[in-house]
């Protein structure tokens, strides 16, 4: 999930929301404004049901982005690079570069989530006490006691042993741990989040039939989403099992075509080494790797500012980018380039650019083991006088 715009960096991850947020927050705060808190205590002015249930809503994004900032704290700690956190439709979800290296990183890194959701719902009830025993106002209780029981509703749901949710995680994790088989354990947890994602979405239509309607969309909608997920995750899981003992260096492109760092991008886009060959490109200095360039961000330059304006300027520097060794397992790289915004590796040996992975790579060696048949993965390796693939 890509954010739509990035809202700054907390602990240096960064934190982006998707535009289907807004969707969620209007919902939420027009449930509030003009659904529980008049219900709850009439009588009030519109625009006060209005401020309390805006704020209450921004409130809660701010849990959503405690739970995913929790997963990330923990990752880090456990030697997995977050790339950023998007808060998004149904909640939020960190892009990491890895996946957890043991069993019991998997339990910490998932389970901190509904662990902090659940204290945030604990601490909301307490607080919500405490303004009523204050005589506070009765709205703002109102909406403090909704913060509670949507977070704590948030932790069990997510604790639910089912993938794609925490609870997922936390299933694989006991699997592995019980068969040693990675794969084998994340095929069992996403076959739970296909059965969870059936059962939501038949219950959700048939409330939808019996009422109430928008009670039935919602569940239809968490368990397509939940069936989708857990689908594609499954996928994943087999298509990386599939790569884990190919190296890089048989499936990247070798001696990608790079670009000084000191070209202007009007050079850069005359220039008829990169017309029309790739839309992202590898920056050197004195032949080092220093960045990556993409056809993207070169259009976001001004047309009057191209020729003075050079690669250095546009580039994404090298230490955020998504990089890997010849050598390491093309599975393992995997979460690295589905992660990357330019959706491409750069493979470094001892420093030096040797190559570059893009996805048409990834599909390419998949096509290619799926041709030979199980059992021989030697890979459609390049030499020398060899075509080469595309980036």
């Amino acid at each position: 999930m890509r954010p739509t715009f990035v809202l700054g960096r907390v602990r240096g991850v960064e934190v982006g929301v998707n535009w289907s947020v807004l969707v969620v927050f209007v919902l939420i705060a027009l449930g509030l404004a003009q659904g529980r808190l008049p219900a709850a205590h009439p009588g009030r002015s519109a625009v006060l049901y209005w401020v309390v249930g805006l704020v209450a809503a921004v409130v809660f994004f701010g849990s959503l982005l405690a739970h995913e900032m929790a997963h990330a704290v923990v990752a880090r700690r456990e030697g997995v690079e977050v790339d950023g956190i998007t808060l998004w439709l149904l909640g939020g979800a960190a892009r990491m570069r890895a996946e957890a290296g043991t069993p019991g990183a998997e339990v910490r890194i998932a389970g901190v989530g509904p662990l902090v959701s659940g204290v945030l719902g604990v601490a909301f009830t307490l607080v919500a006490w405490l303004l009523d025993a204050a005589s506070a106002s009765a709205l703002v209780v109102e909406a403090v006691a909704w913060l509670a029981g949507i977070n704590i509703l948030l932790a069990l749901f997510n604790a639910v042993p089912a993938a794609p949710l925490d609870g997922g995680r936390l299933l694989r994790a006991v699997l592995w741990w019980r068969t040693g088989d990675r794969l084998r354990a994340t095929v069992g947890a996403t076959t739970a989040g296909r059965v969870l994602g059936w059962a939501l979405v038949l219950l959700g239509l048939y409330l939808f039939l019996v009422g109430p309607m928008v009670n039935g969309v919602w569940l239809a909608l968490i368990g397509w989403f939940l069936l989708a997920a857990a689908t594609v995750e499954g996928r994943q899981a087999r298509v990386q099992d599939a790569l884990s003992g190919i190296p890089v260096r048989r499936a990247m492109t070798p001696e990608p075509v790079n670009a000084p760092a000191d070209l202007t991008v009007a050079d850069f886009l005359d220039g008829p080494l990169f017309r029309y060959r790739h839309s992202a490109f590898p920056v050197t200095d004195g032949g080092a790797p220093v960045g990556l360039v993409t056809l993207h961000r070169i259009r976001r330059v001004p047309v009057a500012e191209r020729g003075t304006t050079v690669l250095a300027d546009v580039m994404r520097p090298l230490a955020e980018v998504a990089t890997a060794g010849p050598e390491e397992p093309l599975g393992d790289v995997l979460p690295r380039l589905e992660s990357a915004e330019e959706r491409r590796v750069l493979v470094l040996d001892d420093g030096a650019l040797v190559g570059i992975v893009s996805p048409s790579d990834v599909s390419r060696t998949v096509a290619w083991l799926t041709s030979i048949g199980p059992g021989r993965r030697g890979g459609p390796g390049h030499r020398g006088g060899e075509r080469r693939w595309g980036q």
